[in-house]
């Protein structure tokens, strides 16, 4: 009889040391680094399973989150809750993969509804954005990444100073200050429409009651640019017109991983030569860009992180592309529909 006793609590051990282990098995716990994209290749399935198994509604992860990884393990077995949900009922913060008409479709509300109530004059948006989902856009809920700055001392915006924001063009900020682009280029002795985040936009030609622009110079394009990141950004643009190749990793041709690694290396970064992916896996995302931040794409020609370039500001970015290393407005229809966030190596 003892005999049999101890054998049944043998096995009983056994039993659940293998239930233990096929738990363990079929989940996955997040670490730095880790994507969706990898995920899914390292356990053989797909991006859109591991979502489904999770009800994962972007493409977001946090380190320590526990992931499905089976589909057999979706009935004894719950993911922590996604990170990124609506931090109020008024309120919704941006994650990797968000778009305007998903983050409209989830609230019962339309695209336009959305931007009127946030202010927002493109449907660029970023990771860590936090918009406003309810409440009408005559309302005092705004979204500040999108608020023109107000002029000093109060009263229309025309008689002072507008401070650049990331996302803002010129035709935006002529739009939010009832003037015109060929003004405000005149007013601040623009020869571009290149701006930058930071830098300060003289909104009247009678600054000072001389009838001049004030004497204050306006910012050059490197003026607010880190000496590292304008370093970056001037040797990128030494390349311009350079032809693509794929595999490329030299002046006499570059991909867009080639690219990213040659001019890291020329300013004094010293960084491998790995694939958009392996930059993705090194690099977190960041709320606010910078010139001199990496900006990443999906989906381009195969899913998951598959094109990456360096943000100038003003919603543009250089990389090397089909056309050869060129500079690009984010708002383009095209990597717009594909783009992916901004990110910063570790």
């Amino acid at each position: 009889m003892k005999k049999q006793m101890v054998s049944l609590a043998a096995v009983a051990i056994v039993s659940s040391a293998f239930a233990a282990q096929a738990s363990a098995d079929s989940t996955h716990t997040v670490k730095k680094g880790d994507t969706l994209w990898e995920l899914s290749k390292k356990y053989n399935t797909s991006v859109a399973q591991l979502k489904k198994w999770n009800n994962l509604s972007s493409d977001f992860l946090q380190i320590n989150q526990k992931l499905i990884i089976s589909g057999d393990s979706s009935t004894t077995s719950k993911p922590n809750a996604p990170a990124n949900q609506p931090q109020a009922k008024n309120t919704y913060k941006v994650v990797s993969g968000d778009t305007l008409s998903k983050i409209a479709k989830q609230h019962n509300m339309s695209v336009k509804t959305l931007k009127d109530l946030n202010k927002l004059t493109s449907d660029l948006i970023f990771p860590g954005q936090v918009f406003t989902v309810s409440g009408t856009a005559s309302g005092s809920n705004n979204n500040n990444n999108s608020s023109p700055s107000p002029a000093p001392g109060g009263g229309n915006s025309n008689s002072g100073v507008y401070v650049i924001k990331p996302g803002d063009t010129l035709s935006g900020i002529a739009a939010k200050t009832n003037t015109t682009v060929s003004n405000l280029k005149k007013w601040n002795n623009l020869k571009s429409d290149f701006i930058l985040a930071g830098q300060k936009l003289v909104l009247n030609g009678n600054q000072g009651g001389s009838g001049k622009p004030a004497e204050t110079k306006p910012s050059t394009p490197n003026e607010n640019v880190s000496g590292n990141a304008a370093a970056i950004l001037n040797e990128a643009k030494k390349y311009l017109g350079t032809p693509y190749v794929w595999g490329g990793s030299s002046p006499s041709g570059f991909d867009c991983s080639g690219f990213i690694y040659y001019v890291l290396n020329q300013t004094g970064t010293n960084i491998g030569r790995t694939s958009t992916e392996g930059y993705y896996s090194r690099s977190y995302y960041v709320d606010t860009p910078q010139p001199g931040d990496i900006v990443f794409f999906e989906g381009t020609y195969k899913s998951g992180p598959s094109h990456l370039g360096f943000y100038l500001g003003n919603n543009e970015f250089i990389h090397a592309s089909s056309n050869g290393v060129e500079i690009t407005n984010l708002n383009n229809s095209y990597w717009k529909k594909h783009f992916d966030g901004f990110k910063r190596f570790y």
